[in-house]
């Protein structure tokens, strides 16, 4: 693996095989059986969100995300064209269900502000106790709320509030 170099993505990147195409972006029984009820635009976008969650543990921000490639690769299972994903709408009720549905299929929930000191309490202990670096959080922080199966906080807004909260529970 390497780490992309643009900063808006700063999360392990893999060097692509068609075995690893096939391993991540390759829709199961359970996941086509979810996608089914679903048309065009909407059915590739959900599609492309659930296959991004399920390797990634969060939902992309947007489509500049998504490899081109998944894209393409997800379309073709889906008989649709990959170009029906410039009309998805990144924003409002549609996503917004879509996501829940996809929470609920893999058994995970939003963070809400009960769960926030949960996992910032963890982060005190394991990680800024060892490491000063703040880019260690958005490596920690999502591979902890995995395991908690709670959606990770967005990498902008949460995370550093998340720092925050580890810097004064550090400071203690």
């Amino acid at each position: 693996m390497r780490l992309r170099e643009d900063d808006r993505q700063p999360w392990p990147v893999p060097l692509w095989t068609w075995t690893t195409w096939y391993e991540h972006w390759t829709l199961l029984e359970d996941e086509r059986a979810l996608v089914s009820g679903k048309r065009g635009t909407t059915r590739l976008g959900f599609a492309v969100l659930l296959k991004f969650y399920t390797q990634y543990g969060r939902f992309p921000r947007g489509r500049f995300e998504l490899p081109g490639e998944a894209v393409e690769f997800v379309a073709r299972q889906l008989q649709v064209p990959a170009s029906e994903l410039d009309a998805y709408e990144w924003s409002g009720r549609t996503v917004e269900y879509h996501r829940a549905q996809i929470r609920g299929h893999l058994g995970f929930r939003e963070c809400s502000v009960a769960d926030a000191d949960k996992p910032a309490a963890w982060l005190a202990e394991h990680v800024a106790c060892k490491e000063r670096r703040p880019e260690q959080v958005r490596v920690e922080l999502p591979a902890r709320c995995r395991t908690e199966c709670i959606e990770p906080p967005t990498l902008g807004g949460a995370t550093g509030s998340w720092g925050r909260r580890c810097g004064s529970l550090r400071r203690r």
